[in-house]
């Protein structure tokens, strides 16, 4: 979305200088040619060129603060990085498992897809201190949050419904009306404080909001903590899912996924592969199609979601850290 309005300041013309940065972002340093994938790119870079070494949680980390990355959904642009093979299919497992409100890590198990096998495990929830917690229970994580916020939480086998906030329902119940998809309090919280302690990982991809300018959608996400090597690539292209799915079924077009990171690490077992990746040159990002439409937002299975023309480099393996 280019905004035409200047705006003065000190007697210097300024046309949004966030989105001038940005398209600066997407440019290959060598070549000057303009690729969305070059912003993640050229994030990895920056990390490594002005990072500092810091000891966190978890282990050692590289790290700067603060990112942002506006990634084009138009002409059903999906942007699954093409630098590395991403596992696209777990991830859109997860987000659909999200948007059920589910919190059940045996629910990905069975669809093979390991993202919170470690958080789930029975040694890192006695870890946080959730021994009432059986295992592969995560707690009211994201799910919960987007489908039932604040909900008294209990276990992951109980009926929610109609509990806590519909954080989502009230986003989709907006979008599809012509008077209020113009909000500007169309926003989705997975952060709870009072329910953080409850959650096998509190979450990093915090909150989420909305937009429709000229009939187009836009979302734009504030994570507060960024693993740049895995964390982040299933991130965009989550995000980019959830932005063409909500398009779909509010019978609105996309526009654009505007991703903006707080704590943006490289762990330090991951930066030789990183720098690695950063040598490849990008292929054309794939397409999307959304082939059914439902009345529910939660009726909506993989197989409703076609991608096209998905051309990536060879796969870089890298631990995930709990």
């Amino acid at each position: 979305m280019f905004y035409k309005k200047k705006l003065k300041q000190n007697g210097i013309n300024i046309v949004i200088m966030m989105r001038i940065a940005c398209m600066k972002m997407k440019e290959d340093a060598e070549t000057g040619e303009s690729h969305d994938e070059n912003q993640y790119i050229n994030l990895i870079k920056q990390i490594d060129e002005y990072g500092e070494m810091i000891e966190g949680r978890n282990g050692m980390v590289k790290a700067v603060i603060g990112g942002v990355m506006h990634f084009d959904l138009r002409d059903n642009i999906i942007p699954i990085l093409t630098t590395k093979r991403v596992a696209w299919k777990s991830c859109l497992k997860e987000l659909l498992w999200f948007i059920s409100g589910k919190t059940d890590n045996k629910i990905l198990k069975e669809q093979k897809v390991k993202i919170w096998n470690e958080n789930g495990s029975r040694d890192f929830l006695d870890s946080r201190g959730l021994s009432s917690l059986k295992e592969d229970d995560l707690g009211p994580v994201y799910g919960h949050q987007w489908r039932h916020f604040n909900a008294k939480y209990s276990d992951c086998n109980e009926d929610y419904t109609g509990k806590g906030v519909d954080q989502l329902g009230y986003i989709i119940k907006c979008l599809k009306d012509p008077n209020e998809r113009h909000s500007r309090r169309i926003v989705m919280s997975a952060w709870n404080p009072c329910q953080l302690d409850e959650m096998a990982l509190p979450p990093c991809h915090v909150l989420a909001q909305f937009n429709v300018v000229d009939n187009k959608l836009y979302c734009s996400l504030y994570q507060r903590s960024g693993d740049i090597g895995l964390g982040v690539p299933f991130n965009i292209a989550s995000y980019s899912f959830l932005t063409h799915l909500l398009a779909k079924h509010c019978d609105l077009e996309t526009g654009e996924f505007l991703y903006h990171l707080g704590n943006c690490h490289i762990y330090d077992d991951h930066l030789e592969s990183l720098k690695g990746q950063v040598e490849r040159t990008p292929y054309k990002l794939p397409k999307v199609f959304v082939k059914n439409k439902y009345e529910k937002i939660e009726d909506y299975r993989l197989d409703d979601f076609e991608i096209l023309d998905y051309r990536y480099h060879e796969t870089i393996n890298m631990k995930m850290r709990k």
